[in-house]
């Protein structure tokens, strides 16, 4: 009987993405290796080397990319430094899964992308959250004509953040270089909305600073990055209207995920899919509670019945599939080689970017933006 050819993984990065979101699924991926860390200046209190001490260390990403050994470069770094990172580990001849956000733009993610074909190696982004059990009840909903046709449809990240972040990149970066809510929360909006619908054709979008209490365009500089975003992208054929909301002054027990409305009835759910609380909090992958839901934070179907009457019941999840499944997907696709194969391709992300680029400039002129 043949053995699975494994493949050697690299980690650039080692914060709290690799630590959490990739190193404990690529332990759980039979074909996948955790071969190398890249992690500029280990201390005391985080420290690769001190916590992974059976495989190779690195202080520079040259080094790595060196390493013949490495198959799949996985790069947990700032999105400032994904597109000059993700070339170079292509031009290498490595398989790379890239970090949300993405790049800044559309025109970076089409230039990977056509990279990553030209050398025949896989490019993913690491867009977890089409693997979160809320969105999966969604899409099930939508596929299985539950809702009838879909007229409006609202997905939020809305919080109670009255004080700014205070240190990492997330504090710091603008939008320019692919930071700032829009990028960090809304990449996984727009990609789940893009998911359901496909492209806009047209968007509109504000940009606020609701811890200031003012509009802003968001171009002007450091001053005027948004910490809350409102979008609406529509769809001439079908008639759906999307609205993509980010709020950091959202005074509820309960916030608002997904309010959809259809012909036949309409979705509500309250709450954040729990995976990202489970692994921060120490949770494992393998827990028999992983990805599910307390019944009480279940979304709740209102439906027509025959005689006109709406009756309004629980919705369980789906059985969640979780972030492993993203795992076993992008194995797959490093395996066949296949761009078909891969679980997010950059094609798509860039996609996401011109829906993304779309927004900011309506926000810039106060216009909506045909697609």
């Amino acid at each position: 009987m043949a053995t699975q050819k494994q493949f050697n993984v690299g980690i650039v990065g080692y914060g709290l993405s690799a630590k959490v979101f990739h190193i404990p699924f690529i332990a759980l991926t039979p074909s996948l290796k955790l071969h190398s860390i890249v992690q500029r200046s280990p201390s005391p209190t985080n420290s690769a080397p001190a916590d992974h001490p059976h495989v190779t260390h690195h202080t520079a990403f040259e080094a790595l990319l060196a390493d013949g050994a490495v198959d799949v470069v996985v790069l947990c770094t700032p999105p400032d430094t994904h597109f000059a990172f993700a070339r170079a580990a292509l031009e290498a001849g490595k398989h790379v899964l890239v970090e949300k956000p993405f790049v800044p733009t559309a025109a970076e993610a089409d230039a990977l992308a056509a990279l990553a074909r030209s050398r025949g190696r896989v490019l993913c982004v690491y867009q977890n959250r089409r693997w979160d059990a809320d969105f999966l009840t969604v899409r099930r909903l939508l596929r299985d004509g539950v809702l009838g046709r879909v007229v409006e449809f609202e997905t939020h990240f809305d919080r109670l953040r009255i004080s700014p972040p205070a240190g990492g990149w997330k504090a710091s970066m603008g939008m320019r270089e692919g930071g700032g809510a829009l990028f960090d929360l809304g990449t996984h909006l727009l990609d789940q909305v893009f998911v359901l619908f496909g492209m806009p054709s047209a968007v509109y979008g504000r940009f606020v600073r609701q811890r200031e209490g003012r509009l802003v365009k968001g171009e002007a500089g450091p001053e005027d990055e948004p910490d809350s975003v409102t979008a609406v992208l529509s769809y001439a054929e079908t008639g759906v209207v999307v609205h993509v909301r980010i709020g950091v002054v959202s005074v509820e027990t309960r916030q608002i995920r997904f309010w959809v409305r259809g012909s036949k009835g309409s979705y509500h759910k309250t709450g954040l899919d729990p995976q990202e609380d489970q692994l921060r909090g120490g949770g494992k992958a393998t827990d028999a509670d992983f990805g599910r839901e307390d019944e009480s934070r279940y979304g709740r179907l209102c439906l027509l019945g025959e005689d006109g009457t709406v009756r309004d019941e629980v919705c369980p999840n789906v059985e969640p599939e979780t972030y492993v499944k993203f795992y076993e997907l992008f194995a797959k696709a490093v395996e066949s080689g296949k761009e078909e194969d891969i679980p997010v391709p950059a094609s798509q992300a860039a996609q996401v970017l011109r829906i993304i680029e779309a927004i900011r400039e309506s926000a810039k002129t106060g216009r909506e933006v045909a697609l």
